[in-house]
């Protein structure tokens, strides 16, 4: 602590900590927003793609489900694969998140954002 400022040193601290950690948030959304993930249902026959931020990017499908009567099963298929990426997305979110925050000495459970 700068001496005759009181506790301004460590306000100076913590702002500058405060601003590194905005930084690092910064950093990781944008990294978010380049990790991708895939999602799947019908043994691979539909495929979803999404940002790790949750954005679906890409829908890949079997042309052999293209079977009118077959029109609930592919929507089905279809959710189901979307519903995995962005679970998959969420899980590499909280991982990304985790890893960033893992030395600021956040109590058991606290996550950003707040």
């Amino acid at each position: 602590m700068i001496k005759g400022l009181g506790g301004f040193g460590d306000m100076a601290k913590m702002m500058k900590t405060a601003k590194d950690m905005q930084d690092k948030m910064a950093q990781v959304q944008e990294d978010l927003a380049r990790i991708t993930v895939t999602g799947e249902s019908g043994a691979g026959l539909v495929k979803a793609t999404c940002t790790a931020k949750g954005e679906l990017t890409a829908l890949e499908i079997d042309p052999s489900i293209f079977v009118p009567s077959e029109k609930e099963v592919v929507e089905d298929l279809i959710l189901a694969a979307i519903k995995e990426a962005q679970r998959a997305a969420e899980d590499r979110m909280q991982s990304e998140m985790a890893r960033m925050t893992e030395g600021l000495g956040l109590p058991p459970g606290m996550k950003l954002p707040f």
